[in-house]
C-alpha cells in the first residue's frame, strides 16, 4: 500500500528534447530558470496564454508586481490552492487559449476553472460533519455496487470502477429495473435513496440553480428549475480504478443537461478534453485540462459540457489516503430526468429495444444535431440493427414527436419524484 501513498508528487523523469523545435518542457525549463520563485502551474498557464512564446511570457511576468511573501500554513488547514489570477494579471478575455496537444493544464481554483471550462467548483460544499456522515453512509453501501459490462469489438468488457443508480421510491426502483435502460441493457442494481443523500439534495439543488441563473440560456436548454430525481453513485477503490473519456448519456436527461457532481473521500484528477470535429485542423492541437477534486467539493457541469466536452477519471500513480475512506473516492452525480423523455415515450429500434439519444460531435456539417440510435450492439450477447432517426427538440429542449400530439398519446408515464420533495414537506 505504501507505494500508492505520497505526500509530495515526484518530479517527472526527464524526457528527450526534440531537435526540430523547442518542446513545451524546454520552454517551461527556461521560464523556471528565469523565475525560480513562481509555481510551475502559473508558468504553464502564462506560457499557454502567450501561444507558447517564451519571450512574450517573460515580458508578461516582468510587467507584474513582485509576488507577495509566502504565508506560513496553519497546521491542519486544508491545502486548497487559490486562484492563479490572484497572483498574475491575465487578459480580461474569457475565451482563454486551450493547452497545446500533449500537455495538461492543471486547474485548482474556482476562478480558473470557471474561466477555462464549462464547470463551477465549490470547495467545502457541506458542513464537515455532514460530508463525513454522507461518506460513511455510502462507503457502507459500496459493497453492493456492481461493474456494468458492455460489448466492445466482440469482447465483453467490465467497467473499471463500481457504481449504482439511486431513485426515490420502490415504484421508481421497479421502473428502473424494467423500463429504463443504460448502454442498451437493463440495470438490476438500483437502490433507494439513503437518508443523508436525500438531506444533501436540497443544498445541491439550491446551489446548482443559483449558478444556472448566472449564465445565459443556450438553445435546447430547459428554462425550468433543475430538480434532481436520479443519481449515479460511483466508487473508485484505489488509484487504479478509473473511467475513460466519455460524455454522459443524454437519453433521459435531454439536450444541454446540467449535472451536480459531489466528490467525497480521496482526491482524484478529473480530466476534460474539448471535442473538435475531425475535419477541423486548427483545433487538433489542443491538450487536456485537469481539475483536482478534493473531498467535499461540488462540481457543477453546465449546459455546454456533455455536447462539447468529454471527461474522465484517469488512473493515478499515487494517492494521499483519506482519514475516513482510505484509498476510496465516492462520487455522487445528481441528475434531472425529464418527464417528457420517459422510456414509454422514446423510440424503439427494429430490434424492439429502447434507443439512446446522442449528439453529433465529430462531423462538422451535422455537429450539434441529435439522433436516436440502436445501442443493442454494445450490450453483451446482442447484435444491433443499425436503426437511426434524427431527433427534434424545441428551443427549451422538449422533444417534438413526429405524428404525436404535444400532450403525448396513450397512458401518461409516471414522473420521477424530486429528491427534495420529501425534505420540504
Amino acid at each position: 500500500m505504501d507505494r500508492f501513498v505520497s505526500k509530495k508528487r515526484p518530479r517527472s523523469p526527464q524526457t528527450p528534447i526534440p531537435q526540430d523545435e523547442d518542446s513545451t518542457d524546454l520552454k517551461l525549463t527556461l521560464l523556471m530558470s528565469l523565475f525560480p520563485d513562481m509555481a510551475l502551474d502559473a508558468l504553464m498557464e502564462i506560457l499557454v496564454s502567450s501561444s507558447g512564446c517564451v519571450e512574450t511570457a517573460s515580458a508578461i511576468i516582468k510587467a507584474q508586481a513582485p509576488p507577495a511573501k509566502k504565508r506560513v500554513p496553519v497546521p491542519g488547514t486544508p491545502a486548497i490552492q487559490t486562484s492563479l489570477a490572484s497572483h498574475i494579471q491575465f487578459p480580461t478575455s474569457t475565451n482563454r487559449t486551450l493547452p497545446p496537444k500533449g500537455t495538461s493544464l492543471h486547474l485548482y481554483s474556482p476562478t480558473d476553472i470557471a474561466t477555462y471550462t464549462p464547470c463551477t467548483l465549490i470547495h467545502n460544499f457541506l458542513p464537515s460533519a455532514q460530508a463525513n456522515a454522507l461518506l460513511i453512509e455510502l462507503l457502507a453501501e459500496s459493497p453492493h455496487f456492481f461493474r456494468p459490462q458492455f460489448q466492445l469489438f466482440s469482447r465483453t468488457v467490465s467497467s473499471p470502477h463500481s457504481s449504482s443508480i439511486y431513485v426515490s421510491t420502490p415504484e421508481e426502483h421497479h421502473q428502473h429495473t424494467s423500463e429504463y435502460t443504460y448502454g442498451g441493457t437493463y440495470r438490476s442494481n438500483v437502490r433507494q435513496l439513503t437518508p443523508h443523500m436525500r438531506a444533501v439534495s436540497a443544498r445541491v439543488q439550491i446551489a446548482v440553480n443559483e449558478h444556472i441563473r448566472l449564465r445565459p440560456k443556450l438553445p435546447f436548454q430547459s428554462p425550468q428549475p433543475w430538480t434532481p430525481n436520479a443519481a449515479f453513485v460511483n466508487c473508485y477503490a484505489g488509484p487504479a480504478e478509473s473511467v475513460g473519456y466519455h460524455s454522459d448519456e443524454l437519453t433521459y436527461l435531454g439536450p444541454r443537461p446540467i449535472i451536480g457532481s459531489l466528490s467525497l473521500g480521496v482526491e482524484r484528477e478529473f480530466r476534460l478534453r474539448k471535442i473538435v470535429p475531425d475535419d477541423d485542423e486548427e483545433t487538433q492541437t489542443h491538450g487536456q485540462i485537469s481539475i483536482h477534486l478534493p473531498h467535499n467539493s461540488l462540481l457543477i457541469m453546465h449546459a455546454e459540457m456533455q455536447e462539447e466536452w468529454k471527461h474522465a477519471i484517469a488512473p493515478a500513480k499515487s494517492i494521499t489516503l483519506h482519514p475516513v475512506s482510505g484509498n476510496k473516492r465516492i462520487n455522487i452525480t445528481y441528475r434531472w430526468y425529464r418527464d417528457s423523455l420517459h422510456p414509454r415515450y422514446t423510440p424503439r429500434c427494429q430490434c424492439g429495444e429502447h434507443t439512446i439519444l446522442r449528439c453529433v460531435q465529430r462531423k462538422q456539417e451535422t455537429k450539434g444535431r441529435y439522433m436516436w440510435m440502436c445501442y443493442a450492439g454494445f450490450a453483451p450477447g446482442k447484435t444491433g440493427c443499425g436503426y437511426f432517426q434524427w431527433a427534434e427538440f424545441d428551443d427549451d429542449g422538449e422533444p417534438v414527436w413526429e405524428g404525436r400530439s404535444s400532450e403525448g398519446s396513450g397512458e401518461e408515464a409516471p414522473r420521477l419524484r424530486n429528491f427534495v420533495e420529501d425534505e420540504v414537506k
